[in-house]
């Protein structure tokens, strides 16, 4: 009994997150919102991982497409060696995307804290949220608890390597978040807002 009950609990957290956001995954976009999320996935040799690419690939034909008018890169640069954002920004830029319509969230440590800071710092409102299937439930969880509309568009373009243990894991951080969203705690750093009417390089922390 000791053991069943937390497993059963665990179940149910991750049952109903995913069931009460499946269908804000979509592809057929009725809207225009205020930005598009990319959600960090690592980076290597100065060049983004292949699911990150895949994020960022989607974002930045949602972006073309006229769905919102500004990329908002959300990772981590909580180190002067490692630098998620500025990777991401370049690569967009580098797909043809002008710079001042690239946002970069250089706290944006997990995925709460990044839909708290797009909603706190840079005061969206609406949003879709680039990731993989199985990161989409939680991030678009965390959106709803925060009072931010939002769709899930899906980068699930191939298989990638080591996705069971992210799986796994993935189980494990949805019920961290769900408990989050209870408590509602404010991330790691916050500050000024940055809005997203503005231009993004204001987020601009070296030289492009």
């Amino acid at each position: 009994m000791i053991i069943v009950i937390p497993t059963l609990s665990i179940v149910g957290i991750n049952n109903y997150i995913v069931s009460s956001t499946k269908d804000y995954i979509q592809s057929d976009i009725q809207k225009e919102y205020d930005c598009i999320l990319v959600l960090g996935a690592g980076v290597r040799n100065n060049a983004p991982t292949p699911m990150l690419r895949d994020r960022l690939d989607v974002a930045i034909a949602l972006y073309e497409k006229g769905y919102a008018p500004k990329l908002l890169m959300s990772g981590d640069h909580g180190t002067e060696t490692y630098d998620e954002v500025n990777i991401m920004k370049q690569y967009a830029i580098d797909a043809g995307v002008p710079s001042e319509d690239i946002f970069m969230d250089h706290a944006g440590f997990s995925t709460y804290e990044s839909v708290y800071r797009a909603r706190d710092i840079f005061l969206v409102e609406t949003m879709i949220i680039v990731s993989q299937d199985y990161h989409l439930y939680r991030a678009l969880y965390i959106s709803k608890q925060l009072s931010v509309d939002s769709i899930g568009v899906s980068a699930t373009l191939r298989d990638y390597v080591g996705q069971s243990s992210r799986d796994f894991r993935e189980v494990l951080a949805r019920i961290k978040d769900f408990t989050w969203c209870i408590f509602k705690p404010e991330p790691t750093y916050l500050g000024e807002p940055i809005p997203m009417s503005g231009s993004g390089d204001q987020t601009n922390d070296i030289e492009i």
